[in-house]
């Protein structure tokens, strides 16, 4: 029964972040594609900030329950959002500032949860702590996923920056490696070198907000 209560505890906290963070990450690619041009993701009505449209039943419902239950390490993933680069004005700057825009909008709902987290702990009611949980899992949550984004491996943004910066035929062999990228990333997750490999950035990120904020 603890361990129900304690799933349950985690769940209440960590729901309002995540559905925050995969939301505006999404409804910023979409945003920067139609800024550079394209507007498939409007027209599909994924520039919306309804985290309905972003939700996937699987990466971003089931699985995340399931690593919560078994590893503790949050992971999962929402509907991509769909972006036709050849409609982009400029492909490489374009496709560079919609793959970043995604990880900026976890950069910025850091340091908002960075905010609130100073707040809850200038406050002296019952409100105090749930905010400071709710938090704490926000600020966790957004720089794990902008970190894990930022990793140079197709489709991840981070894989699509790279792509952007190469020259054209090493960017075409680049992108042939696409269709592995998942499986390299959950067998990174399944033989547990994901966490060592994000760990350093991630403390990294952690430091530089604590030195701002």
């Amino acid at each position: 029964m603890g361990d129900i209560d304690t799933l349950i505890q985690r769940i209440c906290i960590y729901a309002l972040p995540v559905l925050f963070a995969i939301t505006l990450h999404e409804a910023a690619h979409a945003y920067a594609a139609r800024r550079f041009g394209d507007n498939t993701a409007y027209m599909m009505g994924r520039m919306t900030l309804n985290p309905l449209k972003h939700i996937d039943p699987i990466g971003t419902v089931l699985l995340p329950l399931l690593s919560m239950m078994t590893s503790g390490f949050l992971f999962g993933w929402a509907k991509p959002v769909p972006v036709n680069f050849g409609a982009l004005r400029n492909l490489r700057s374009g496709m560079r500032w919609v793959a970043a825009a995604g990880p900026l909008a976890n950069l910025a709902m850091a340091v908002m949860w960075v905010l609130l987290f100073k707040l809850a702990a200038s406050m002296d009611n019952s409100y105090a702590q749930p905010l400071a949980l709710m938090s704490r899992a926000g600020i966790n949550i957004n720089v794990v996923l902008m970190v894990l984004n930022l990793m140079p491996i197709l489709p991840l943004d981070g894989g699509r920056i790279v792509e952007s910066f190469l020259p054209a035929g090493m960017a075409y062999k680049y992108s042939r490696l696409e269709p592995y990228g998942m499986w390299v990333l959950l067998a990174l997750v399944v033989t547990g070198l994901l966490t060592p490999i994000l760990s350093p950035f991630i403390n990294m990120v952690y430091h530089l907000l604590g030195i701002f904020f």
